[in-house]
């Protein structure tokens, strides 16, 4: 594989440095030859042969350099392929210690999940016989539950005869109920007509005593038929007496008395009730002054930090809050007017997207020095800010959190912000479909870097 070729490359590359050796001896030898030729030039007095003898010196140096640089670029292109060859080399240990780590944890994975389908077989072995058994108490079941159905049936039959006896035995309890009250009325009626009867016999015998004297002399009793005429005409006047007086309620008193302690309880309750409103809008309206009063204080508290953040952020201009709608702070809208530099006095929704955004974090972070919280969210707050703007707006944030100790999250694509943080969490994907979490210390980061340029 690679590593022959390696070797096969290192061996090349040996004989080539011995060529370049040998190269270089003949070139040695050349200059040497030159240098005698040279000295034998001022001894000998033939000039032409001198001259063939420094022409053939001149071919065999040439001819020896451009071997020599034959062989230096071969050995040059050796020596590239053998340091291409080693990286590649290494990048394939490297590689080979990755699959070697995937291997491992693959055979953890199959080791796992070997046990898993042992343990799946067992639990299958084990529950084998379950189906069967399911399918007996599913029919017993069934048995049970027809059985029972039959029960229910029967049982409901019941129910309905035993309804229908009720609502017969309701009808004859109501209508025995209905019979013995006109019977206690008619024997309360006959009671009071004996002892009114009794009363009219003793007045009638005392004024006849008064009258007569005791032993009277009585006129022959009428006929028997007049008398019996009076006595029926006398009932049914007493009888049309009696039903237009209505049935008699004997229990109208003590109905009364429920009645009336109904109404003195409901009476106790309009007083609880009328008090306590009374005392719940006392203590609405106790609540409305004093949120008037909080709010009045904080809004003018978020105001003037409104306006030192505004003129901060757009480097001068001024702007400031007002409740419009209504005198009541409770119920008034909120209205934003400013004057960016350079530009007149407008309500918010008159400004630019940028404008926009700064006057509100302006505002946001006007509230968070009335109020600082641990911790804030800002998601893509800097999307419609420039660059300049950008940097104002971190440089605030860093204000903020040396001022209310508040820990900013922001959620940002921009480069400049992202290099303010202290810290950064994004996700990465190496290998298609697998993200990965990183987290980068900014501060460390410079840290190492300075110990590095220090340290070279």
């Amino acid at each position: 594989g690679l590593r022959s070729r390696a070797d096969a490359a290192a061996a090349r590359l040996a004989a080539i440095a011995a060529r370049r050796d040998a190269v270089a001896a003949e070139l040695a030898e050349a200059d040497a030859a030159l240098a005698a030729a040279r000295d034998a030039v001022g001894a000998l007095p033939d000039l032409g042969a001198l001259r063939q003898a420094v022409a053939a010196a001149r071919a065999r140096l040439a001819a020896a350099r451009a071997a020599a640089a034959t062989a230096t670029a071969a050995r040059d292109s050796v020596q590239r392929e053998a340091a291409a060859r080693t990286h590649r080399l290494t990048a394939i240990a490297a590689e080979r210690e990755g699959w070697q780590t995937r291997a491992g944890d693959a055979a953890g994975r199959v080791a796992d999940l070997a046990a898993r389908l042992a343990e799946a077989e067992a639990d299958q072995a084990a529950l084998a016989p379950a189906p069967d058994a399911a399918r007996r108490a599913q029919a017993e079941a069934a048995e049970a539950l027809d059985g029972a159905a039959s029960r229910h049936r029967a049982a409901t039959r019941l129910l309905a005869e035993a309804e229908a006896a009720e609502r017969a035995a309701t009808v004859a309890a109501r209508d025995a109920a209905a019979a013995l009250a006109a019977a206690r009325e008619a024997r309360v009626r006959a009671e009071a007509a004996a002892e009114a009867a009794d009363h009219a016999w003793g007045t009638v015998a005392e004024t006849i005593l008064q009258r007569l004297g005791p032993s009277p002399s009585l006129p022959d009793p009428p006929a028997e038929a007049d008398a019996e005429d009076k006595v029926r005409r006398k009932l049914d006047r007493l009888t049309r007496e009696r039903e237009e007086m209505g049935p008699v309620n004997l229990r109208a008193e003590a109905e009364a008395a429920e009645v009336e302690e109904a109404l003195a309880t409901l009476a106790r309750e309009r007083e609880e009730i009328t008090t306590a409103i009374a005392r719940l809008r006392g203590s609405i309206g106790h609540l409305n002054r004093e949120g008037r009063e909080r709010l009045a204080a904080v809004f003018a508290e978020v105001d003037r930090h409104f306006q030192t953040l505004f003129a901060r952020m757009f480097g001068g201009g001024r702007a400031h809050l007002a409740m419009v709608g209504s005198d009541d702070p409770l119920i008034a809208g909120l209205e934003i007017y400013a004057q960016p530099p350079g530009k007149k006095l407008a309500t918010l929704s008159l400004l630019s997207g940028g404008e926009q955004a700064l006057t509100a974090l302006s505002l946001i972070f006007a509230v968070f020095r009335c109020n600082p919280a641990p911790i804030a969210v800002l998601d893509e707050v800097d999307a419609p800010l420039d660059d300049a703007n950008v940097d104002r707006f971190c440089t605030l944030l860093e204000d903020m959190v040396r001022d209310a100790a508040t820990r900013f999250l922001v959620v940002t694509h921009h480069p400049l912000t992202m290099a303010r943080m202290d810290r950064l969490y994004g996700v990465t994907m190496q290998e298609r479909g697998v993200s990965r979490l990183l987290a980068v210390d900014l501060g460390a980061a410079v840290a190492m870097a300075e110990t590095a340029i220090a340290a070279e």
